[in-house]
């Protein structure tokens, strides 16, 4: 049974539940936190850690959405400090991979621009790696172009724990790293992929699209996960 949890968050006094998040109280009340590898519905990786958040006597910072609210928690959200890191955390995205908002599927409706254009990311002060990843356009109806991608797995998460095909997966090691299906198949040879798209709907930017599309074409629906998957709990029970 979950018991109320009262809390602090930028000095103002909180109501939550015991196994709630931060982010989720945070959401709850309006309250922004950046995110990028978090999508309602898929599990909590943690990975991005644009949703850093500082809590009162722990000395390091903490990911919001896989922190569990406690008694008399007190949270800050926004500061100097965290908003100087998750500048830090942009900027090296867009210093990793290359990402041209002016020939993109995505623009416009991109969650790395939107969050560089939220946070004030103006310029990136980190070299550029301008890697040369070959294009997966082997699928009859979709793309991947790892040179986009900000490995946030969240297609991976959609595939698995959504749709329960589990073809994408993570190989490389550090910013040699990508997203691969079926033991580095080619997307089009796939035996497992069944073409729903759900990892094309979770992609927050534009590594995964649809054939076809041009330059701010994209045409998302993320919040079809969380219902998809609120769906099938329901189903189990």
């Amino acid at each position: 049974m979950n018991e109320p949890v009262k809390l602090k968050i930028n000095g103002q006094s909180y109501t939550a539940q015991t196994g709630d998040t931060v982010l989720a109280v945070a959401r709850a009340n309006d309250i922004f936190i950046p995110t990028l590898c978090f999508l309602e519905g898929l599990s909590k990786q943690g990975a991005c850690r644009l949703c850093l958040i500082e809590v009162k006597n722990i000395p390091r910072l903490l990911a919001a959405c896989t922190t569990r609210v406690t008694e008399g928690m007190e949270v800050t959200t926004d500061s100097p400090k965290l908003n100087s890191y998750r500048q830090m955390i942009l900027e090296l995205l867009f210093a990793e991979r290359n990402h041209i908002c002016a020939f993109c599927v995505a623009s416009g409706r991109c969650e790395l621009q939107y969050l560089a254009q939220a946070m004030g990311v103006t310029n990136v002060r980190y070299p550029y790696r301008f890697p040369r990843y070959k294009v997966d356009a082997s699928h009859e109806r979709f793309v991947y172009d790892p040179n986009r991608c900000i490995l946030c797995t969240r297609c991976a998460r959609a595939c698995g724990e959504v749709e329960g095909a589990h073809t994408w997966a993570v190989k490389g090691r550090g910013i040699h790293s990508a997203m691969m299906t079926d033991l580095n198949t080619p997307w089009g040879a796939s035996e497992t992929c069944t073409s729903c798209s759900k990892c094309v709907q979770a992609c927050p930017t534009g590594a995964l699209a649809e054939k076809g599309r041009a330059t701010g074409e994209s045409c998302r629906s993320p919040d079809i996960l969380p219902r998809l998957s609120k769906a099938r709990r329901n189903h189990r029970r």
